[in-house]
């Protein structure tokens, strides 16, 4: 997931920046307007954070011209301000959640992924994703793949749902362990591994002979990473090639 993180004091914005990097977001950082509202809309930010407060304007005109030129990113406003006028105002403005300041970093963490299930619901982030030769339906939790359709049980999707999250990287199966189930770590159980087995059966290809070519890849000694689709891409593209040399 990619954040923008958009706070002129050095202290908060260096603690959220490292802090989500920790946690596995992409993310970057502004300082002021002016940076920020050339970045909000030179990326497709998954959420932006945005400070209320910032020296060369405030937050909530950066917002309106964010909407204004079709970003529909959802932001979260970052502020010392308290009452309900200033919710009231930073949510007519187009902000999509409120967090005053001091605030903890796990209620923080937990709007942040609110906001990210909301996405997927209202339609603001694609609901059918391409995983290698399958197709996923993050409505209807179903996966097509060469003309059959499988239903992904509720663990199934939560899992899914993670490595998509978080696609390219590689995670960890203790910190699988704690974000889809919810517990610490265990050394003695595999159901990570057993449910990652159930979603290579429901997305790889039957014929595939090898699992590093799975869409899940194993990387030895540190756990599970959803490939990302222009790897499938470019081989794709290298095996047409090859084809055609051969002939």
């Amino acid at each position: 997931m990619l954040v923008l993180i958009v706070e002129d004091d050095e202290r908060v914005g260096q603690f959220l920046y490292r802090g989500l990097r920790e946690e596995g977001y992409k993310v970057d950082l502004c300082e002021t307007a002016a940076d920020a509202e050339a970045q909000g809309l030179a990326q497709p930010y998954d959420v932006v954070l945005l400070d209320w407060m910032l020296p060369d304007a405030d937050g909530l005109t950066v917002l309106r011209h964010w909407r204004e030129a079709g970003m529909s990113a959802p932001v979260i406003m970052l502020t010392a301000r308290t009452g309900v006028d200033a919710t009231v105002l930073a949510l007519d403005s187009g902000a999509d959640d409120y967090i005053e300041k001091p605030f903890s970093f796990e209620e923080l963490l937990a709007r942040l992924r609110a906001q990210t299930r909301r996405a997927h619901t209202t339609g603001t982030a694609p609901h059918l994703v391409q995983v290698g030769s399958a197709r996923v339906d993050l409505r209807s939790r179903s996966v097509s793949r060469g003309g059959e359709d499988f239903e992904l049980t509720g663990r199934e999707f939560e899992l899914l749902d993670h490595f998509l999250k978080h696609r390219g990287e590689t995670l960890g199966r203790a910190r699988i362990l704690d974000r889809v189930w919810g517990m610490s770590h265990d050394p003695t159980t595999n159901v990570v591994d057993v449910y990652v087995r159930y979603l290579r059966n429901k997305l790889d290809p039957d014929d595939l002979a090898d699992n590093a070519e799975s869409v899940i890849q194993t990387v030895r000694g540190r756990g599970y990473r959803l490939r990302p689709q222009d790897e499938f891409t470019k081989q794709d593209e290298l095996d047409e090639q090859q084809e055609h040399d051969d002939e």
